[in-house]
This record gives C-alpha cells, sequence and structure tokens, in this order.
C-alpha cells in the first residue's frame, strides 16, 4: 500500500469521539482570536513490518475469545481469532474436540488450506505455512504488499512506519492559539490533526499430521479465500487476486482485478466463481484459471449476501445490518443451470441471516440470534414448510456440513451437532467462548 499522509479509514467503528468548542474575540479592525478545543481522540500505534514478517508462530493453546472465519482439513478444524492468529483443533472424535496448537499469525482473517500448505493474511501480505508437522509449523512463503484493502478493519499501512496495529485513547487535549487560521483543518465535515481523523459522536471497538496427498480443505459460506485445483482465489476490498499454487511453498501472483466495491464472499463450484456482494451475486468463468472471467449477475436488494451452489442451485441470504445498510433479511434460491443468466426460483423471509450450508438435500442455515436452522429443500418451492430442526438458544454465524457432522460457530463459540440421520439430529460438542480470558 502506498503511503499517504492522511487517510480516513471507513471501518465497523469511527476513530474518535470529540466534542469541539469554540471562543472567538475580535478586537478593533482586526480579527483575533483564540479556540479551544476539547476532544478525545485514538492515535495510531504502528508496528514495524520487520517485526510483523518475523511474528509468525506455533504455541500452546489459547482460550477461545473469538472466533472469525472456520476451516476443516482431514479431522482437523482451523479457526481463526480475528486479528490475532488461527486455533487448530483435533475434530477426530467431533464430539470431544480438543485444542492442540495457537498459530500466532498478526493481523490474520482468511484462510485456505491446500495439501499441506496453509495460506492466510497477515495485514498486507499473504503467508504460506507448512503444516504437514502440526508440532513444528513453519513459514516456507510469502507474497509481500499484496493486499491493499486491508478488510476495512481500521488499520493501515505505512512504508515507513509500519502497520497500525493499536489505537491508544488519549484525552482532554487542550489547543489554544491566537489566530483565525485553523491548526485543525476539515474535509467532509471530519476533523483530522497529525493523521488523526475526528468525527462528532463517534467510538472506536479494536474488537497432529495433515494429509500430503492432493486435497483441498473445506471453508464457510463466510471466507473470503478460496482454493481451486491450484489456483487461490482472495478478495480484497473491491478486488479479486489470483495466485497460483501450482508449487505450494513458492505461491505466485498472476493477477490482480478490481471488480466491485462491496464483493464480500466467494464460492467455488466445478469450474465457477460465486462472489457474494452487497448488490448482487456475481458469477466468473475459471476457464483461464490465472484471469477469472466475469460471467453474469444476479441483483438484489443492497444486503449482506453469502452464497453456496449444489447441484445447479445457488443459495443466496441477505441480511439487513449496519455494515450492510441494507432492510431485508431473507433466503433467495436460485437457478444457476445456466450460469449466464441465474434464476430466482423463490425467496423465503428469515429472521437475521448469515452464512449457510448445504449437503445434499439438507441445508443449514445461521439466522444469527435466531439460532441455527435445518431445512430439507428437496422441494425448491416449499422449504418453509420442511423445517427439520431449529436451534434457537445458539447464536450462529456460519457452518461447514460435512460427513453427517455440523461444525458451527458464533457468538457462543464452536458447537457441533451429528446429522447423520436427519430425523434424529442432535448436539454433540460445544467448545465455549472464554471471555475475558
Amino acid at each position: 500500500m502506498r503511503a499517504t499522509p492522511f487517510r480516513i479509514t471507513f471501518s465497523a467503528a469511527l476513530l474518535v469521539a470529540a466534542v469541539i468548542s469554540f471562543q472567538l474575540m475580535l478586537s478593533g479592525c482586526t480579527d483575533q482570536c483564540t479556540e479551544t478545543y476539547s476532544f478525545t481522540y485514538y492515535e495510531p500505534v504502528f508496528t514495524p513490518l520487520s517485526e510483523i514478517r518475523n511474528s509468525v508462530s506455533v504455541g500452546i493453546p489459547q482460550p477461545l475469545e473469538e472466533v472469525g472465519k472456520i476451516y476443516f482439513k482431514d479431522g482437523y478444524l482451523f479457526v481463526n481469532d480475528p486479528g490475532k492468529g488461527i486455533h487448530v483443533i483435533d475434530n477426530q472424535d467431533p464430539s470431544n474436540p480438543v485444542k492442540k496448537y495457537f498459530i500466532n499469525i498478526p493481523g490474520n482473517y482468511d484462510l485456505s488450506i491446500r495439501n499441506t500448505i496453509l495460506y492466510a493474511d497477515s495485514y498486507i501480505d499473504l503467508v504460506a505455512l507448512d503444516i504437514s508437522d502440526l508440532n513444528q509449523v513453519k513459514e516456507v512463503g510469502r507474497l509481500e504488499n499484496i493486499f491493499s484493502g486491508y478488510n476495512s478493519m481500521g488499520f493501515y499501512a505505512d512504508s515507513e512506519r509500519g502497520i497500525v496495529t493499536e489505537w491508544v485513547e488519549r484525552k482532554d487535549v487542550q489547543v489554544d492559539r491566537s489566530s483565525c487560521e485553523g491548526i485543525m483543518e476539515t474535509w467532509g465535515g471530519i476533523y483530522y490533526r497529525g493523521g488523526i481523523a475526528l468525527m462528532d459522536g463517534a467510538a472506536f471497538s479494536s474488537k497432529a499430521a495433515i494429509s500430503p496427498g492432493n486435497t483441498t480443505g473445506v471453508g464457510g459460506s463466510m471466507a473470503r479465500f478460496t482454493i481451486n485445483n491450484d489456483h487461490l482465489y482472495m478478495l480484497d476490498a473491491g478486488s479479486i487476486h489470483t495466485v497460483d499454487i501450482g508449487i505450494p511453498a513458492s505461491p505466485e501472483k498472476k493477477s490482480s482485478q478490481y471488480f466491485r466495491w462491496d464483493i464480500e464472499t466467494i464460492f467455488p463450484y466445478e469450474d465457477k466463481l460465486f462472489i457474494g456482494a452487497q448488490s448482487g451475486m456475481h458469477i466468473f468463468d475459471l476457464s483461464d484459471p490465472d484471469n477469472p472471467t466475469f460471467a453474469s449477475t444476479y441483483e438484489h436488494i443492497n444486503s449482506c449476501d453469502p452464497v453456496v451452489v449444489d447441484n445447479d442451485i445457488a443459495y443466496v441470504t441477505l441480511r439487513s445490518g449496519n455494515e450492510c445498510n441494507g432492510f431485508t433479511n431473507q433466503l433467495e434460491v436460485l437457478d444457476v443451470e445456466d450460469w449466464t443468466a441465474p434464476e430466482l426460483i423463490k425467496i423465503y423471509p428469515m429472521h437475521n441471516p448469515h452464512g449457510l450450508g448445504i449437503d445434499n438435500e439438507l441445508l443449514f442455515l445461521c439466522d444469527g440470534d435466531d439460532g441455527l436452522k435445518i431445512y430439507n429443500v428437496a422441494d425448491k418451492q416449499s422449504i418453509d414448510q420442511h423445517l427439520i430442526k431449529h436451534y434457537h438458544t445458539i447464536h450462529a454465524y456460519d457452518v461447514i456440513p460435512i460427513n453427517g457432522v455440523l461444525m458451527l460457530i458464533g457468538e457462543d463459540g464452536i458447537v457441533q451437532y451429528d446429522y447423520s440421520d436427519p430425523e434424529n439430529i442432535t448436539k454433540i460438542s460445544h467448545l465455549k467462548i472464554q471471555s475475558g480470558s
């Protein structure tokens, strides 16, 4: 990312709460004034890139304090702790998952695994880790400066100072001066000083063996990373990056194309990429895997939008929320057999749907604080009449269903269900969030 003297970062929470008062004193024919500013602001803390790039390591299990993306491969669950790294969980017995390791990866939010190499973002870099021996995870490759937008998480890069990795609160700063020239400049109603953005009424929230065979793991529907054959595809703000991982330890960037500012999730199906965006579902053709080609769009009302596909049917959830600027909460079922012209089959109202997963005719839908809903979707015209199970008391964010076991993440932690008998789906384990640990 190019260094800039000032950048306003539009994250989930703005940077500063400020109350600014002005006192003006006029004398004679010459305007003279004293200006007093009282405000609370957050000051960026920079960490040198050299330090960040030497910080990847594997250590003892850590408390499960927050969960982000989820990934499964060869009996192991890999669960992202947003901004910190990845929990490695032995899930060979889903009724008794065991936290084994924690891979420290500063600035990590997404991951994918091909063979024995784990690919993860680390602020502006892509890191390749050899996980063939989980006791000795080691970095084997890195693509520096590949990410530019960096997740809109309130962090930015400076070529001289490094990465903003923290914000420290400063209070009761007073600025008094005699002159009417502004010591604080404004832009679009936002005050800033020394590269710090200020806005009234805002607040900031910081908030073992792997198979060496030619295999790829399985990610959740909220993923921004995905692998198709020997290529890794990644969403970065409004861009799609393509990386050749044919030589696993030597990832090679092939292309980068800007598409839309609102793209959010990515899902592979056969030789296509299905990309969820706030304004629609977009399909890309992978006939040339180095250069994904736009094929078609299904537009919908502005709303957050993950998608999964099975047997030429796409299931799309739309939800309202501050980051989506939408008011629609529903499941949309689409026919994508003709991927150049997706057709809507039916819309089903929901509470606040997030991620989802499909296994044969079972659809697992995360409906936020209304819990997990499991449907039989054999009849696409009457899905709402075939609700098999509804777990009301669990918060559901994203899922991976595979081999009769559903792995779910949410604000309550990691919950697993046995659905091998669809008529008798049962909860089998729960790794809880350890708040304040």
